[in-house]
C-alpha cells in the first residue's frame, strides 16, 4: 500500500528541486497543484503546452514519481464573467495537458457561494461549466476529480451524489476526503457520513486525501494530520480497500516534519486493513 503527497505541502520551489525532495522522502506519487508548487515556470492560463507538460512530468518521472493528480483549484461559480471564464479555460488546459504531465485526472473543489440567496444561480453556473469541462475530459481521455468540502456548493455526500446524476460520465470521478464532510454539527455521526459516501458514490472515487479532525478544548473542531485526530480511520481503510484497492491516496495537512511517520501510518493502516478484507473479518 502506498502513500502520496500534496506536491506543495513541501514548499513552493523549481520543479527540479521540488521533484527531488519528493524522492528523498520515497513519495511514489504526488498531487501537483502548479500554482502552489512550482516556482521557476508560468503555468497561468494561455502558458501550458504539451512541451512544458513533458518537462515538468519528465523531471518527476526521472526520480521515480508520478503525477496521480493535478489540482487546478479555481472557483467554477463566479459570478463575474469574465473571472468564470478565465477558471473554465484554466481548468480546460490542465485537462488538455494533463497526459503529458502523466497524470489521469485533474481535480478541483467547485467554489464557495458568496450569496446564499442565490443558490439556483450557483447550480446553474457549475452545471454550466461542467458541461463544457466533461465535454473537454473525454476529449483528451482524462478524469475530473470532484472534491466536496465544508462552504463550498458541494459540501456532503448528498450534493456530490446530486451532482455525479447529473454527469453519467466515465470522465467524472470523485477525490474523496473524509474530513471535508465534517463539521462541528455532523461530527458525531461520522459513521453515518463515511458509509454513506461510499453506498453513493464509491463507485466512482478516483483518488483520496488523508488528513484528520479533532475537538480542541474550546469545543472547535479543528484540522490535524492523518492519525493524530479523531477520524474513524479503521471503517475509511475498510471502505476505501474494499471499493478502490490500491487507490490514490494523498497526504494533505500534515508539516514537512511529520511526513515519514504519517506516510508510515497510511501505508501501514491500509494494509492492515486489506488484510483484514482478505481473509473475511
Amino acid at each position: 500500500m502506498s502513500a502520496g503527497i500534496l506536491a506543495h505541502l513541501l514548499g513552493k520551489q523549481p520543479y527540479r528541486e521540488l521533484a527531488a525532495k519528493v524522492a528523498a522522502y520515497e513519495f511514489p506519487y504526488v498531487q501537483l497543484a502548479l500554482s502552489k508548487a512550482i516556482s521557476d515556470v508560468d503555468c497561468s492560463l494561455g502558458k501550458l503546452s504539451p512541451g512544458l507538460a513533458a518537462e515538468i512530468g519528465g523531471a518527476f518521472a526521472d526520480r521515480g514519481v508520478n503525477i496521480a493528480v493535478l489540482g487546478c483549484y479555481v472557483s467554477l461559480i463566479e459570478r463575474e464573467e469574465d473571472t468564470w471564464r478565465h477558471n473554465v479555460e484554466w481548468f480546460k488546459e490542465h485537462l488538455q495537458h494533463a497526459r503529458q504531465f502523466g497524470a489521469p485526472i485533474v481535480a478541483l473543489e467547485v467554489g464557495k457561494p458568496t450569496d446564499q440567496d442565490h443558490m439556483a444561480e450557483n447550480w446553474k453556473r457549475l452545471h454550466r461549466a461542467l458541461a463544457e469541462l466533461v465535454e473537454e475530459a473525454e476529449r483528451w481521455g482524462v478524469t475530473i476529480g470532484l472534491e466536496a468540502a465544508q462552504g463550498h456548493l458541494i459540501d456532503s455526500p448528498e450534493s456530490m451524489a446530486a451532482t455525479l446524476e447529473h454527469y453519467p460520465s466515465s470522465c467524472v470521478g470523485v477525490l474523496l476526503d473524509p474530513c471535508n464532510l465534517m463539521n462541528a454539527g455532523n461530527f458525531a455521526r461520522q459513521d453515518e457520513i463515511i458509509r454513506s459516501s461510499f453506498d453513493l458514490f464509491g463507485s466512482r472515487i478516483v483518488s483520496s486525501h488523508a488528513k484528520d479532525v479533532k475537538w480542541e478544548a474550546n469545543g472547535e473542531l479543528s484540522g490535524t494530520a492523518a492519525g493524530l485526530g479523531q477520524l474513524n480511520y479503521p471503517l475509511f481503510w475498510k471502505l476505501l480497500e474494499q471499493y478502490k484497492p490500491h487507490g490514490f491516496v494523498t497526504l494533505e495537512g500534515v508539516e514537512e516534519a511529520q511526513c515519514g511517520a504519517v506516510a508510515s501510518f497510511v501505508r501501514e493502516r491500509r494494509a492492515a486493513a486489506r488484510t483484514e478484507l482478505l481473509i473475511g473479518k
